[in-house]
């Protein structure tokens, strides 16, 4: 099964296609590079060829490097990883430098060959990577189309000679958004950056590049980085403004990734060094700090969550096997926030939505929403006009629960109080079809509970947003008791439908997320109480990847709503509730009308246009700092703990069912530590037995909250973890 394809034409241009079958989009695999090293040493050998195309026989170009492969390149180095990988990835160095220099004389840079990189959409990683390394990019003016290095975004960077390429074709400063933010741009922006040379229209790309072929001289084959005099743009590092440049990229990863991120230092690493050095020594260098990021677990971890787990699940890799559920008519009940994103992620995938409220006014405001977002969208450039009247007309706002006839499922998103819940479950039912599925958009409300209100529970589920909608990636399926397979493939290919990414949990209280963000936000507070520094809480939390320290977060969510919930869960636990000791903070904050940013006011202070600005004084007052603070070490340790054995206690109860759910779900939906890979992969990292021994000491200072779970303690006695136990159940 070729992935590449060679032909040539009367005038002596070969042209190299990328088109691997069954795909619909080319990733490169190692079969594939080998398949062209193989073509261009056949075009460079050819005295008839002139030059060479290299394009997709596809609508774009390239989607990058198939990540299962880099997944797997430590185990398939052997008994040398670090050797097996710098070997493997200098072979790629080799091909790509023999495109680069296609033939020429070493010493006089003349008679090579002319290859041209002709995209016709999308190029990313090593599909930018491999044109870099080309005489000349050439792109389709196509506005859809993607552009960039992105591998950043998943723990690794580019490692095919794109870092080293780049920074030298733009210098370290105009590289710096694209290599370390994995920025993206349509072709017209890519060529006004520098990135590529040419935009023309698709359908003049390939007679474009062989006119390029064709007239092609020896000097027009010569990248700046070989010729004689190269200079970095911008000044090396030894050069006064390179200098400046470089100390201002250390400082800004540094306080951008606190640290965690290991590939951001690596990539910083390879563009200064590489930038002292000649330009094929500065390839071997990038291949070290690669190899480096790839033998470091924080890479495998993020590749295998954000990425191979994550595109799992969003291709149902938990669906039950039932026929197909796509929604084509979704009805909305409630029209707040909620419900107002719900209905704009929806109709902006191409599904018809009734929206419903109790007053027209409210409906209409819910639609509103919608406009806003689309407006929002125009300013940027990426929505249209005649795309915003597209998905507003797919809205239909009303107090009529007579529109819902036709719809095939509807969403709740009322108040969370059980009795409105129950009112508008029977008055939706009354008149949609009898197949239908009912969903209740409920973060703390047992599903099986509501269930109850329902003529049919095998149709009722859970479908839990988080917000704002149409900005979280992750929606979270919850199976009631009686929740039949039907219900939950309808909820899976409707979060497929609107581009999320779903996990599927059964019904407890919190359910998974809330579960597991509730401890962290709550150990957080307890330890302001203590006399913990509020600063160092925050920091600690930074210094671990969380994006936002609890005391942030608490603030971001409102305290008010932290109150409810702990009066609802003391009633509920009864003597049983752990959680006294923070009520004390939360309900005097309240108290003082600290109730968060929606109100300018809580556990930060606020200017007058409701930017966040330093803690809250008034904190030190209330509760004065202990006279001796605890170590960093034991503060990070309590927050991360905190939620990590919330995650194994609800896999031990079967509340997670699929400890990848538990991973991808913690990093969308609450922004565990994505450096980590999640909980469970963190776990794997530190070792079951060196987690139960800190579970062991953290139990024995501040509580029975830390108690490890006899799940987490059977493996560390049988010295092994959770992916290891999933890859042998699987075998």
């Amino acid at each position: 099964m070729s992935e590449f394809h060679y032909s040539v034409d009367a005038d002596g241009v070969a042209t190299i296609t990328w088109d691997i079958p069954n795909k619909s989009m080319n990733v490169l695999s190692m079969e594939g590079l080998r398949e062209l090293e193989t073509h261009v040493d056949t075009a460079l050998a050819d005295e008839a060829v002139k030059g060479v195309i290299i394009t997709s026989g596809k609508s774009d170009f390239a989607g990058g490097m198939d990540l299962n492969v880099i997944a797997k390149m430590k185990e398939m180095a052997g008994d040398q990883p670090e050797k097996g990988l710098f070997e493997g990835i200098m072979s790629m160095h080799h091909v790509l430098r023999k495109i680069e220099r296609a033939g020429m004389d070493p010493k006089t840079l003349k008679g090579g060959k002319p290859v041209v990189a002709a995209l016709p959409g999308t190029a990313l990683g090593i599909g930018l990577e491999i044109p870099l390394a080309c005489h000349r990019i050439i792109a389709a003016d196509n506005p859809k189309a993607k552009i960039g290095l992105p591998e950043i975004k998943v723990g690794i960077f580019p490692g095919a000679g794109g870092t080293t390429r780049l920074a030298r074709k733009l210098g370290a400063m105009g590289a710096a958004p694209f290599l370390l933010e994995g920025k993206l741009s349509e072709p017209k922006k890519a060529k006004s950056s520098g990135i590529i040379d040419e935009v023309v229209p698709g359908d003049e790309l390939l007679a474009r590049a062989k006119d390029w072929v064709l007239s092609a001289k020896d000097a027009d084959l010569v990248k700046p980085w070989d010729a004689k005099g190269y200079k970095m743009p911008g000044g090396a590092p030894y050069h006064p403004a390179g200098f400046m440049t470089f100390v201002g990229a250390s400082a800004m990863i540094n306080g951008k990734t606190q640290g965690v991120y290991p590939a951001a230092k690596a990539l910083l690493s390879a563009v200064y060094e590489g930038a002292l050095v000649p330009f094929d020594t500065a390839l071997k260098i990038e291949a070290r700090w690669f190899t480096n990021v790839l033998m470091n677990p924080s890479s495998s971890a993020m590749i295998r969550s954000l990425f191979i787990n994550k595109e799992a699940l969003e291709k149902g890799a938990n669906r039950p096997q039932v026929e197909d559920e796509k929604v084509a008519r979704l009805g909305v009940l409630g029209a707040g926030m909620m419900g107002a994103g719900i209905a704009y992620v929806a109709a902006n995938a191409g599904i018809e939505v009734v929206l419903i409220d109790a007053k027209q006014e409210a409906a209409d405001k819910g639609k509103s929403h919608a406009e806003g977002i689309l407006d929002k969208g125009m300013k940027r450039g990426k929505v249209t006009e005649a795309k915003k009247a597209e998905v507003l007309g797919r809205i239909t706002p009303t107090t009529d629960y007579s529109a819902l006839d036709g719809c095939d499922l509807v969403i709740e998103a009322v108040f969370e109080d059980p009795k409105i819940k129950a009112e508008v479950t029977a008055k939706a039912e009354a008149v949609l079809p009898e197949n239908a599925i009912f969903a209740t958009n409920t973060s703390t409300l047992p599903i099986s509970d509501l269930a109850k209100a329902s003529e049919r529970p095998e149709q009722f589920i859970g479908i839990h947003f988080f917000s704002p909608v149409d900005k979280m990636l992750l929606v979270e399926i919850i199976r009631g008791e009686q929740t039949g397979d039907r219900a939950v493939a309808k909820a899976l290919d409707f979060v497929r439908q609107i581009r999320k990414t779903p996990i599927v949990v059964n019904d407890a209280r919190f359910f998974y997320a809330n579960r597991c963000i509730i401890p962290y936000l709550n150990e957080g507070m307890r330890m302001v109480r203590e006399g913990v520094a509020p600063a160092l809480v925050e920091n600690a939390a930074r210094l671990m990847g969380m994006p936002l320290g609890p005391l942030q977060l608490v603030d971001e969510t409102s305290l008010d709503l932290g109150a409810k919930i702990a009066k609802a869960t003391r009633a509920a636990m009864g003597d049983a509730y752990p959680d006294g000791d923070v009520d004390e903070v939360v309900f005097w904050m309240v108290e003082e009308g600290r109730l968060g940013r929606k109100s300018s006011a809580g556990f930060y202070s606020y200017d007058d246009k409701g930017k966040r600005q330093a803690l809250w004084p008034g904190l030190g007052e209330k509760f004065p700092l202990a006279a001796e603070q605890p170590d960093l070490v034991t503060v990070q340790h309590r927050l991360m703990f905190a939620q990590t054995l919330e995650a194994v206690r609800a896999l031990e109860e079967g509340v997670l069912m699929d400890i990848r759910e538990g991973d991808v779900g913690a990093i969308l939906g609450w922004g565990f530590a994505p450096w980590s890979g999640g909980p469970f992969s963190w776990l794997d990292m530190l070792g079951a037995a060196f987690a139960v021994e800190t579970c062991d000491s953290l139990q024995a200072r501040f509580g029975d909250r830390f108690e490890a779970p006899e799940m987490l303690r059977e493996m560390a006695a049988e010295s092994r973890g959770f992916y290891a136990s999933r890859a042998s159940r699987a075998a």
